[in-house]
């Protein structure tokens, strides 16, 4: 038995994208443990938290909302990596990857929502 939101696909990606990015900022220095690997980690899990929230909403428009509030914390999170490549905290290879899997997740989130009905 899942819930509802646990088989839609940009959930899981959007889990998969938040373990993905709790790991990359366990290795950024410790004086940014509260500011950008705190403030990139909440973002990346926003996503998923404001899927699922949207998903048991009792309207389509409010649902509509929770993945406005989603596709929002993505670009939060796509700021982050910039950060943390331009800080030097990752990467270019690393920030290509997260980079791409952000764009294609984008991508779903507001074709997922523009069919919400």
């Amino acid at each position: 038995m899942l819930f509802k939101f646990e088989k839609i696909i940009v959930w899981q990606l959007a889990m998969e994208m938040g373990e993905n990015i709790n790991t990359i900022t366990q290795r950024f220095p410790k004086r940014e443990q509260f500011n950008l690997s705190s403030q990139a980690m909440r973002a990346a899990d926003s996503i998923a938290l404001n899927i699922s929230e949207g998903s048991i909403s009792q309207s389509n428009a409010e649902f509509k909302r929770f993945m406005g509030y989603a596709i929002r914390s993505l670009a939060e999170l796509i700021t982050c990596i910039h950060k943390a490549k331009l800080r030097t905290y990752i990467s270019e290879q690393e920030f290509n990857v997260i980079y791409k899997d952000s764009f294609e997740l984008m991508n779903k989130m507001i074709a997922f929502r523009r069919n919400i009905k």
